[in-house]
């Protein structure tokens, strides 16, 4: 296998470098854990500028304002991102992705210009208060009523409610189908009449949401694909975000910090690096994220070629959430005591980017918790039965 850059990939990484030198000086970068409106602020002036580069959604196609690049290209640009951990908002991706598989002409012509321009934001609408990890046990009702749809429920850990202007979800539309087929996909505008938002905050600072539905009656041109197929359509968009590659980039980087921190920090009198254990600890946690690379990697050579992945990222996806676990857990053993500071203290080791590793990797069930993922491996990667 060749993973040598071609020219043109090198010229393209380069100049994201050059970009990130320019616009995310070190003391902007964020830190796990970590989450405040001035770092929100400076990651929409971030994006901002990435719109004015045409660099917000490389991989969409000119005609809906991406730059027409591949998949390795955006995957390359997702690295250099996430090795500079780079605030920035999101250009809709997800729902960029099943507009233009699922939604009309008329849809896509509405919405992904404007996205392009970072002029529509996105919440997305999945979990509910009482659905745990079973998505297609979901219960906000779409109901039918002549040319409208009407919402009524609740969306739990909505997580850009409060800064989005739409939300993209998933509604039960047929109650007496079996539960992954009665369910549709909808892109609604959160200033339509009966959704309200109240403001759920998460151990990292950010304010999630909850987001209620009552009598909010929306257009029938809100569906997005076909009804009743919207469980299938949400599958196909979740393995775009379970590719991986800014995360492993993330916490990668965090790697080498600490492995440069053992080498010239002394416990004791002696070099942390000098402890038999610690490189073996670090040896294993090496090895881990060398395979991480190379499954991110695989996943966007797959997307690239017109291949669309499936138990492949969810591979990649469940080998991640464990190694970042893993990684965090054995730093905190290496650093001891000082690992539980936080940023603000000055003896915090790494800025406090282990501390806040630490808690963020507990949070395993983003994008589908390990089991959901184990199963996905088993019977469509395997072929085995349910």
């Amino acid at each position: 296998m060749d993973f040598s850059l071609t020219a043109a990939q090198t010229k393209f990484r380069d100049e994201v470098r050059d970009f990130l030198d320019k616009e995310v000086p070190v003391e902007r970068e964020s830190i796990y854990g970590e989450s405040t409106e001035e770092e929100y602020q400076f990651g929409e002036s971030v994006s901002k500028k990435l719109v004015e580069k045409n660099w917000l959604n490389l991989a969409w196609p000119k005609e809906y304002g991406g730059a027409g690049l591949d998949q390795v290209d955006q995957a390359l640009f997702n690295q250099e991102v996430g090795m500079r951990r780079a605030p920035r908002s999101g250009g809709g991706l997800l729902v960029g992705f099943c507009l233009m598989q699922f939604g009309t002409d008329e849809q896509k012509d509405y919405y992904l210009p404007p996205m392009s321009r970072g002029e529509i934001s996105w919440a997305q609408g999945f979990s509910e208060p009482g659905g745990g990890t079973d998505l297609a046990n979901l219960q906000l009702k779409a109901t039918r009523d002549g040319d409208d749809y009407v919402l009524n429920g609740e969306k739990m850990f909505t997580s850009a409610g409060l800064r989005s202007s739409h939300i993209w979800l998933l509604a039960r539309t047929d109650t007496d189908a079996t539960k992954h087929r009665g369910i549709s996909m909808f892109l609604v505008d959160l200033k339509t009449p009966g959704i309200t938002l109240t403001a759920l905050p998460y151990i990292n600072g950010s304010l999630g949401a909850m987001t209620h539905f009552e009598d909010a009656r929306i257009p029938a041109s809100a569906l997005l694909g076909q009804e009743n197929r919207g469980f299938y359509q949400a599958m196909a968009a979740l393995d775009v975000e379970r590719s991986g590659i800014e995360r492993w980039a993330g916490v990668s980087r965090t790697f080498d910090e600490l492995v440069e921190f053992t080498q010239t920090t002394q416990y004791n009198g002696k070099l942390v690096w000098d402890d038999p254990a610690t490189k073996y600890k670090l040896a294993e946690l090496r090895v881990e994220q060398e395979a991480w690379r190379l499954l991110c990697w695989r996943i966007s050579w797959m997307q690239a070629s017109g291949l669309f992945p499936n138990a492949e990222t969810s591979v990649g996806f469940s080998h991640g959430t464990g190694a970042r676990l893993r990684f965090a857990e054995t730093s905190m053993q290496i650093l001891g005591p000082f690992g539980t500071l936080k940023h603000a203290s000055e003896r915090a080791p790494l800025l406090g980017n282990i501390q806040g590793l630490s808690r963020e990797s507990l949070h395993l069930h983003g994008a589908g918790t390990r089991e959901v993922h184990r199963n996905i491996i088993a019977q469509r990667g395997l072929g085995m039965p349910r």
